[in-house]
């Protein structure tokens, strides 16, 4: 029989170590819900196949998998998606963990009128918090674990949004690192229900002289 995939998520998570590097240990965490990234070159994201850096250069499209019949029980959720590195800048000394690649917010399931690919796309109802930065790994910094994190957003009157001037909003290099996305869950109301990731491996160099 085959695994559940949802308890598949958290297996996958814990053997390359996301849990706990990304999301500690003690976090309440059980997958909920099923998504994919799909690359505009049709590169596609499952926990932790390995992807090169020309794959992901493009900001990708969401996929939400319809589990237990289709969306319309969900049609008002929306989500938050957060990339990030924990890798940064390499993994043995990860001192810019975790690196914050993107943050998009008001993500929701598409209203499925065709069997097209494009219509299996979630709907980004708002513009990017943290604009979408591809991977770039500093050569000969290993293999980097680039993590999508799902997020519920809290249901209200009005859409979620990541209040002006937060954290978030910096695009710069330096205002991306050392990001800690269940502290900024926590301080937003925000319940993770979904992860995955996949690997990069950063260029080999010889540096001798």
């Amino acid at each position: 029989m085959a695994a559940d995939p949802l308890t598949s998520i958290a297996t996958a998570l814990q053997r390359e170590q996301i849990i706990p590097d990304v999301i500690p240990s003690s976090h309440p965490f059980t997958p909920t819900v099923l998504f994919s990234i799909v690359y505009p070159n049709g590169a596609e994201v499952n926990l932790g196949n390995e992807l090169s850096v020309e794959d992901t250069e493009d900001e990708p499209e969401i996929r939400l998998a319809q589990l237990n019949g289709l969306w319309d029980d969900a049609a008002e959720a929306s989500y938050t998606l957060a990339m990030l590195d924990p890798d940064a800048p390499f993994r043995a000394e990860a001192i810019y963990r975790s690196f914050r690649h993107w943050v998009i917010t008001g993500i929701k399931a598409p209203a499925v009128t065709s069997n097209s690919a494009e219509a299996l796309n979630a709907l980004k109802t708002h513009p990017a918090t943290t604009p979408y930065r591809p991977p770039g790994p500093r050569p000969n910094s290993g293999i980097h674990r680039y993590t999508f994190l799902l997020f519920q957003e809290p249901a209200g009157p009005e859409p979620f949004t990541i209040p002006q001037g937060a954290p978030e909003y910096g695009a710069a290099l330096e205002e991306r690192r050392s990001w800690n996305p269940i502290a900024f869950a926590e301080k937003h109301n925000l319940k993770l229900v979904g992860a995955n990731y996949f690997l990069v491996r950063s260029a080999e160099v010889d540096t001798a002289q």
